[in-house]
C-alpha cells in the first residue's frame, strides 16, 4: 500500500495519520521517540506492509511485474492499488477524496515539526502536484513513477511500468478489490 491507502486505514487519528505517513523514513526502534499515537501510526504501518507483502493476492498482482521489475514489482503495485483505491473511493469513504486529501495535507501541515527532513522537503511538491487526489488518474500515476525513477537510483525503468498496468488493469482491479477488505479487517484492531 502507498500513501494514500496508509492514511485512509489510520484516517480517525490525526497522529496515526502522521506515523503511517512518517513511517518508511523511521527505522528500527527510533518510532519509540515520537509520540505514543504516532509510533503506534508507525507501527500500523508496518503491519500494514507485512501483511500485504505475504498476501496471496497481492504476490499474484507483483507477478504481472516481476520478471521485468524484480523487488520493484512491490513499489508499483502500492502505487497501482492506491489508484484503485483513489479511483473507487466512494465505495469506501462517504468522505470525498478531494475532501479526504485537503484534510491530509492539512494535518502535514499542523504537525509539519515531526516530519522527517526529506518528508518536509517532499510536502510542497505533494501538495502542488495533488498527489494523493491524482492517484485516480492515469496521468498521477505516470507521474508518481516518473518522480520515483528520479529519486531511486538503479532501478529497471519503473517509470514505463504504464504498459503493464494498463494491459493487466482489469486482474489488477480484481486483485485489489479482493484483498482490500481483508487488509481492513486486518487492521480493524488498531
Amino acid at each position: 500500500m502507498n500513501h494514500l491507502a496508509h492514511l485512509y486505514l489510520s484516517r480517525k487519528s490525526e497522529q496515526m495519520m502522521i506515523g503511517n505517513f512518517i513511517a518508511d523514513a523511521v527505522k528500527g526502534k527510533k518510532y519509540q521517540g515520537y509520540e505514543e499515537e504516532i509510533a503506534r501510526g508507525i507501527l500500523m504501518h508496518r503491519d500494514i506492509d507485512t501483511f500485504t507483502d505475504s498476501n496471496e493476492i497481492v504476490r499474484h498482482s507483483k507477478s504481472f511485474f516481476k520478471s521485468r521489475y524484480g523487488l520493484f514489482s512491490g513499489i508499483l503495485i502500492d502505487l497501482f492499488y492506491d489508484h484503485f483505491l483513489a479511483k473507487n473511493w466512494t465505495s469506501y469513504s462517504e468522505e470525498s477524496l478531494a475532501s479526504f486529501t485537503d484534510r491530509a495535507y492539512g494535518i502535514f501541515e499542523k504537525y509539519h515539526d515531526d516530519l522527517p527532513e526529506r518528508y518536509q522537503m517532499m510536502l510542497p511538491y505533494m501538495q502542488k502536484e495533488n498527489w494523493l487526489l491524482n492517484y485516480a488518474h492515469a496521468e498521477g500515476i505516470q507521474r508518481s513513477l516518473n518522480g520515483m525513477s528520479r529519486r531511486i537510483r538503479n532501478h529497471p525503468g519503473i517509470e514505463n511500468a504504464m504498459t503493464e498496468f494498463h494491459f493487466h488493469y482489469a486482474e489488477l482491479e480484481t486483485d485489489f478489490t479482493n484483498y482490500f477488505p481483508l487488509l481492513q479487517k486486518h487492521v480493524a484492531h488498531w
